[in-house]
């Protein structure tokens, strides 16, 4: 079922979607699979707090089984195909997202909520592109030539040179913010780089993930390239990132839990890269367009309903602008419709779970506690795991308002005088994933870009990903980089060959 126009209103879910369902199973050795033990857990439509489906709660023994496939095809026949075929395979994944567009869209509303636009933009459409911009990789893999000094034994010449490998298996775990789109980012540079994978995805959004590990066998992936368990991270995470047979993990998601599979790696020696949590600042100068205050806060700040690593949750707003601004910001906040994400009109979406709610309610309650201003103190629907957006002002810089993680609709606004106090407030967090400058000047631009302490800085936008820009952060906000490139070394090891002759 092809992806419908964007801004299209689900009034009817797709039959393919309610018969998908009924039944979501892991997907191990090319098999769907219950768990072995036999226990489900249920996942949740946020925007009832409704049951949406029943999946295998995976443990231990799925994780060997999954492992253990996984092993097998990287031995086997995936080892074996060429550089071409592993990049027409992507190819027909991609051309497939497409194909089953609508169908993965509206799985993807129903099980995280996010608006069904987004869906189909994001998680559909960038998705597809992401396995296409991937699969131009598998064919562009190359090592280099060495001009080595080995000067004994005299007489003898050596010639090097270095080779590119895939690693092996990859335990990949997302997050539930972006499950299809997080999937690509892991699956698709892994299988270009001639890798195999076990994907665990976020308990709470398993859903598009089956469904792709679906698509990929009806691709033609060999059985057990691309596997899926479904699982809490105490079970199924935690034996996936311990397992013997992993060569590699990469793991989107949290900083506590990054700190876990990273020290757990490292005693296993095992390959990592983590994407972790953020506390994006957007720094406005006095000379910013104020037209851009629009994208700014819808993008910017509430996109995803604010559930994003890079959202805009600090905003510093130099003086001369800080009360039109803020009036801007307070107006548009106020005005975002919240509401179920089929209907595309709502601007806010429900939160992704029941926990995730309390724990952002809990976020605005800390703020008030603290001395912190609410401006909005808006209203949200009282079925489902809704929170109305909130904007505080007088917000001190060591409030946990401005250190810590909300992940929700809500936003610190505070102002500064000089532009280096400005890029200080930014920088002082433990976090450093995304950061934004906004102003006219490009002098400034020049100047301060050097001084912000993240991996991505944007100039007067925020929060737009490219897939050829290196993606990832500076301090606790993680360890490496996705997309372009780089997103391929994380999954090849570097082989020194040095031959010797007369």
């Amino acid at each position: 079922m092809k992806i419908a126009r964007p801004d299209s209103l689900v009034e009817t879910v797709s039959p393919d979607v309610t018969s998908f369902l009924a039944a979501p199973l892991a997907v191990i050795g090319g098999k769907s699979s219950p768990a072995q033990s036999g226990e489900t857990f249920p996942v949740y439509n946020p925007a009832t707090g409704e049951v949406l489906a029943r999946v295998p709660a995976c443990g231990p023994a799925d994780i060997d089984r999954a492992v253990a496939a996984a092993q097998e095809a990287f031995e086997g026949p995936w080892s074996k195909m060429l550089p071409a075929q592993r990049q027409g395979l992507l190819l027909k994944i991609a051309d497939l997202i497409e194909a089953h567009g609508e169908e993965l869209a509206q799985l993807e509303t129903l099980n995280q909520g996010k608006s069904i636009m987004l869906s189909r933009l994001i998680e559909v459409q960038s998705s597809a592109e992401y396995f296409r911009y991937m699969a131009g990789w598998a064919t562009k893999i190359e090592g280099s030539t060495l001009d080595v000094s080995i000067p004994i034994p005299p007489g003898m010449s050596y010639q090097a040179f270095t080779r590119k490998e895939a690693v092996g298996v990859v335990a990949a775990i997302t997050p539930w913010n972006f499950p299809l789109n997080m999937a690509a980012w892991k699956i698709a540079p892994a299988l270009a780089a001639g890798c195999t994978v076990v994907l665990k995805p976020a308990e709470e959004t398993p859903l598009t993930s089956i469904r792709l590990a679906r698509i990929c066998l009806e691709a033609g992936l060999p059985e057990g390239v691309v596997n899926v368990v479904t699982g809490t991270g105490e079970t199924a995470g935690a034996a996936l990132v311990a397992h013997p047979g992993v060569a590699k993990i990469t793991f989107t998601g949290s900083t506590g839990t990054g700190k876990r599979i990273g020290i757990q790696a490292m005693q296993d020696m095992k390959r990592v890269t983590l994407e972790l949590g953020g506390k994006a600042p957007m720094v406005m100068f006095d000379d910013m367009d104020l037209d851009l205050l629009g994208p700014a806060t819808g993008i910017g700040t509430f996109f995803n309903t604010g559930q994003t690593c890079c959202a805009g949750a600090r905003i510093y707003l130099q003086r001369g602008i800080y009360d039109k601004a803020l009036e801007v910001i307070a107006g548009i906040t106020r005005s975002l419709p919240l509401g179920s994400g089929l209907d595309p009109r709502n601007q806010l979406n429900p939160l992704v779970s029941a926990r995730h709610q309390a724990h952002v309610k809990a976020c605005i309650a800390k703020g008030i506690e603290d001395g912190a201003r609410p401006l909005i103190g808006g209203t949200a629907p009282d079925k489902g795991f809704y929170v109305a957006p909130e904007l505080f002002t007088d917000v001190r810089q060591d409030m946990a308002l401005m250190q810590e993680e909300v992940f929700g609709p809500v936003v610190a606004v505070t102002p500064f005088d000089d532009p280096d106090e400005g890029i200080r407030l930014a920088n002082d967090t433990r976090y450093g994933l995304g950061a934004s400058l906004w102003t006219t000047d490009l002098n400034k631009v020049m100047r301060y870009v050097p001084k912000l302490k993240a991996g991505v800085i944007w100039v007067n936008s925020h929060n737009i990903p490219d897939q050829n820009m290196p993606f990832g952060g500076f301090k606790q906000s993680g360890i490496g980089r996705e997309h372009g490139r780089g997103a391929l070394d994380n999954y090849l090891e570097t082989k020194s060959v040095c031959v010797a002759y007369r």
